[in-house]
């Protein structure tokens, strides 16, 4: 079910992007008329009545690789309680026009708070604008709002949180039924999405040429500590306040780290890229431990690891970002503002959580609305029965792994000459 969800995010994100989309967030940027500093205007379906240079054709790929992982980070709080079809409407709503519009208030070369715009032709908040090189606000914090938005609002799945007065016994049991049924995959893909982190991070110089083969260099160094101490502080984490070294915490702690250094990660030197992932491994393991505190079922901590670490990225901007590297990556001449941390003011932290604010309000209100109106149509959850039979088998006549194909007997997995 995880795995077509995932797979219709694609589908659907190259689909609502190509048609709508792309317009609402660079719509018009590339041609003139109809751009404003709040929503992109024009390009519908790649459409121009002007002229529609080449370029737009990879910014278009691109940009649509953000969208679709922005989609499927929702996927993740959701899991095993939504219907089909309630989450293709919110992967649609998503990536037609919740994203878009974040991207283009601060990546499009029009939007209100964006470090590209035009300031000639139109005005942006503060000297630099909001710094967010690859993504921790406009990507991980815009999914990572919606993920929580739908876990709070689905609810929990049947039977996750036991009443009040449960023995340590039984809560013990709940943890461990409900723990992910296969680590060995839980390590694949946070490996396989950490190297694809190098294309997202250092493949945001969106070219090679010149000094930008320097910055992607760099971007990776930056990229790969933050991951590294991101991981190395949650799992210590866990053999503390835990007693073991937990892999799920470990994984999560590496892709915290990730998130956390993907603002940042061209404006900063690699010890501060090291701590920024530090950081967010303690942020990711807090973060979790209260969603269980207040009983709020996000499965994968999706908020966590993209909303809660993608809030510390933005942050760590305002704080870490040196004048040189400013210079470097944006292009800026003599700066005079930049992290508070090298003498370069409160101005760039003030701008970077001004953006955090817009976002938590644009989408958590956007969100609530999708959520609710599917929610109060009753094509948000499916029933309770078919929860307890689970996704796989109630909404894709299947399981995801075929132990036997009789019909009419248990599954069994053969395991040497032993049915299990």
């Amino acid at each position: 079910n995880i795995v077509f969800k995932n797979s219709m995010d694609a589908c659907c994100a190259a689909l609502s992007w190509w048609a709508i989309g792309w317009a609402l967030a660079y719509g018009g940027d590339t041609v003139s008329g109809g751009r404003n500093v709040f929503i992109g205007g024009g390009e519908f379906f790649l459409v121009s009545s002007g002229h529609f240079p080449n370029t737009a054709f990879a910014g278009w790929f691109f940009q649509w690789a953000f969208a679709a992982t922005t989609a499927t980070i929702i996927s993740g709080a959701v899991a095993e309680r939504c219907a089909v079809g309630g989450y293709i409407i919110v992967s649609i709503a998503m990536t037609a026009v919740i994203y878009p519009v974040v991207v283009h208030w601060i990546w499009s070369g029009a939007g209100w708070l964006s470090a590209f715009c035009d300031t000639s032709a139109f005005g942006r908040v503060g000297t630099n604008g909001m710094i967010d090189f690859a993504g921790s606000g406009v990507v991980h914090l815009t999914g990572g709002v919606g993920a929580f938005v739908g876990a709070l609002i689905i609810g929990p799945r049947r039977g996750r949180f036991g009443p009040a007065g449960e023995s340590e016994e039984e809560k013990e049991f709940r943890e461990t039924r409900y723990r992910p049924h296969n680590q060995v995959l839980l390590c694949t893909g946070t490996l396989i999405l950490w190297l694809g982190w190098y294309g997202f991070n250092a493949g945001s110089t969106l070219m090679l040429s010149g000094n930008a083969s320097l910055i992607a260099a760099k971007v990776c160094v930056t990229t790969t500590l933050a991951a590294g101490c991101g991981g190395i502080t949650t799992v210590l984490m866990s053999r503390i306040f835990m007693g073991h070294f937990d892999v799920n915490y470990m994984m999560n702690g590496i892709l915290g780290g990730l998130v956390s250094v993907t603002a940042p990660c061209s404006v900063v030197e690699p010890w501060a890229a090291a701590v920024i992932g530090a950081i967010g491994g303690v942020v990711f393991y807090g973060y979790a431990r209260l969603l269980l505190k207040l009983k709020i079922d996000d499965v994968l901590c999706a908020s966590g690891v993209h909303g809660a670490c993608g809030i510390w990225g933005v942050i760590a901007v305002g704080l870490f970002c040196t004048k040189e590297n400013l210079i470097s990556a944006y292009g800026v001449s003599d700066p005079t503002v930049y992290g508070l941390f090298y003498g370069g003011g409160g101005e760039q932290l003030g701008v970077q959580l001004l953006g955090i604010f817009a976002i938590l309000v644009w989408v958590g209100a956007m969100s609530a609305i999708v959520f609710g109106v599917l929610r109060a149509t009753g094509l948000l959850r499916v029933k309770a029965e078919e929860e307890d039979l689970g996704l796989d088998r109630s909404e894709h006549g299947g399981t995801g792994f075929q132990l036997d194909s009789r019909p009419g007997t248990p599954p069994v997995l053969k395991v040497g000459q032993v049915d299990v």
